[in-house]
């Protein structure tokens, strides 16, 4: 059985390698907790909903995960449903300090909510039966220049260096570090159950993990994306899957 491992880089697609054992006896993939882990950086890595990863491996509502500790991944197609290696077997578990809990609620500063350049989208103005409709959607930084689409899901914005970025829709902060592959500083906010937005190659962030953030709050600064120009790369995902980030903004340009 090997890990499976995906490297996520802004504008080429994710690659991915899955593992079976070679005598034929389905193995389920997975994946060694590691220090500044968390399980929605987990999740995100592997394109997976936090949710069914919590539930694979039946991780309590607080979502807190151990340095060490072995996660089971999604098993392969028509296989048998993957079984939570035991706490037990993770060595030394109890001794390391935990890792991916929520810190304590901080609330948004007043005047957090001010809106930036582009449209602001309420319920009304959306397709019907569009997941996240009930929500308020704007941009999460000034563009001059039309978005840039990047294959496999979200938009790459340009701008300046140091520039602000805004929390594109009010939620709660669950992922903030440069841990994760190919997106430099990185923040992940959680709206609702099943809708995260991520802010990735910030120069700087402003916020932490377990803070709820209005719509339009300064996050983070901009810092310098691929081929190290200034840019945010942005993305939302339903359900552990990218979608059109652009379908949530109703870009008009």
């Amino acid at each position: 059985m090997r890990i499976t491992q995906v490297i996520v880089v802004i504008g080429l697609s994710c690659v991915l390698g899955a593992g079976c054992a070679s005598s034929g006896r389905y193995q389920p993939d997975t994946y060694v907790v590691q220090p500044k882990d968390t399980l929605y950086s987990i999740a995100w890595r592997h394109d997976l909903d936090y949710r069914d990863l919590a539930r694979w491996n039946r991780i309590g509502a607080d979502f807190r995960i151990a340095v060490g500790q072995v996660l089971v991944l999604p098993p392969a197609a028509g296989a048998s449903p993957a079984v939570r290696t035991p706490a037990s077997s993770v060595t030394h578990a109890h001794d390391v300090p935990l890792v991916g809990a929520a810190p304590p609620l901080k609330k948004a500063p007043a005047g957090g909510a001010s809106s930036t350049s582009g449209s602001v989208l309420s319920s009304s103005s959306r397709s019907a039966g569009m997941p996240g409709e009930s929500m308020r959607w704007l941009w999460p930084t000034e563009h001059p220049v039309p978005p840039r689409p990047v294959p496999g899901g979200g938009i790459l914005l340009l701008g300046q260096l140091g520039q602000v970025v805004r929390a594109a829709c009010a939620g709660r902060v669950v992922y903030v570090g440069s841990g994760l592959r190919g997106y430099g500083n990185l923040a992940i906010i959680k709206h609702g159950d099943n809708l995260l937005s991520a802010y990735a190659h910030n120069s700087e962030l402003s916020v932490i993990e377990g803070q709820d953030v209005a719509g339009g709050q300064p996050i983070g600064r901009m810092g310098a994306g691929p081929h190290q120009i200034a840019a945010l790369y942005f993305e939302i995902r339903l359900n552990g899957k990218p979608v059109d980030a652009l379908a949530y903004l109703n870009d008009v340009r």
